[in-house]
């Protein structure tokens, strides 16, 4: 029986297993899915698949710069708990696998998941071996890559690994004399989460729901039909510096702008500096966490 790519699909989401241990053991048992997770489960592969379901809402980002700083990775690997984030072997393996990510040449999370780790084998496979033997579910959520010749990547992460920044700058610097700069506009995007780089890169349908929200926030202010237009233009100018990373005012000294920060530092080095391209990523950010009652769980062990 041919073993076509959904049924590999269906095995994985029953299993927790990898994907090429999927499509081996649906070959293996001539595409029978009984058999098939029955197979995964005496080789220990199915180990993951009870804890698969479960909520893993921690766990670290991390990230990479190459030496010229042209080349930046950025990963976020989730645990259930932070205790396990705080786990000298998950660490080793979210930092092994920012290596791979930044050296490989992989692009996709297929590419990442096939690729061979170590002896134990494929990126999948150590994964789910790490589940079984940590206890709890492990997901390699998302990585971003940026690559460019004609810039220069900074990193930082705060918190131990709970945000992580990547900022990008066109410039004709070098990376070791703008990685200070970098890094405080990279710790601005983690402090403040911006939107955009600058009001530019706004796009026309964020502009026209604001629009929307300001003039009926001002019309249940009862202010008159005739002013809103005008106090619309500039409630949203003032939101804009709000979520424009180069319009906001610089944490590290309030009377000056990120822009102005950047453009002092270009003109004391003599040369051009202008941020283009910002990720961040925040642990857990978009997930349903799950609410836990301490004391209901406990109960519910004692009554086991």
């Amino acid at each position: 029986m041919a073993v076509t790519a959904e049924m590999v699909k269906e095995l994985r989401e029953r299993t927790g297993a990898g994907m090429m241990d999927c499509k081996k053991a649906l070959m293996d048992t001539d595409g029978d899915m009984e058999k098939a997770i029955e197979l995964l489960r005496e080789k220990g592969l199915a180990k993951a698949a009870k804890k698969a379901g479960r909520i893993a809402a921690e766990g670290l980002i991390n990230l990479k710069v190459s030496e010229d700083g042209k080349k930046a990775v950025i990963i976020e690997v989730n645990s259930e708990t932070d205790f396990v984030a705080k786990n000298m072997e998950f660490q080793d393996f979210v930092n092994k696998l920012t290596d791979i990510v930044l050296d490989s040449g992989v692009k996709t999370m297929e590419e990442l998941l096939n690729y061979n780790y170590s002896e134990e084998g494929t990126v999948s496979t150590v994964l789910n071996n790490k589940i079984a033997k940590i206890g709890e579910n492990l997901n390699i959520r998302r990585f971003e890559i940026i690559e460019d010749p004609n810039a220069v990547n900074v990193g930082y992460i705060h918190g131990g690994g709970r945000i992580g920044v990547l900022v990008s700058f066109a410039t004709d610097a070098s990376y070791n004399e703008i990685v200070d700069l970098g890094k405080d506009v990279a710790m601005q995007v983690a402090a403040m989460s911006p939107k955009y780089i600058s009001e530019a890169d706004v796009d026309d349908e964020y502009i026209e729901n604001e629009k929307k929200i300001l003039t009926q926030q001002a019309l249940n202010e009862g202010k008159d039909a005739s002013i809103v237009e005008k106090m619309v233009i500039g409630r949203l100018k003032k939101e804009l510096k709000q979520v424009c990373l180069l319009d906001q005012a610089f944490v590290k000294d309030s009377e000056i702008t990120v822009k102005q920060y950047i453009d002092n530092k270009a003109k004391s080095l003599g040369k051009s500096i202008a941020a283009i391209r910002m990720i961040r990523f925040e642990i857990g950010e978009g997930i349903d966490k799950k609410e836990e009652n301490f004391a209901e769980e406990v109960a519910k062990q004692m009554n086991n």
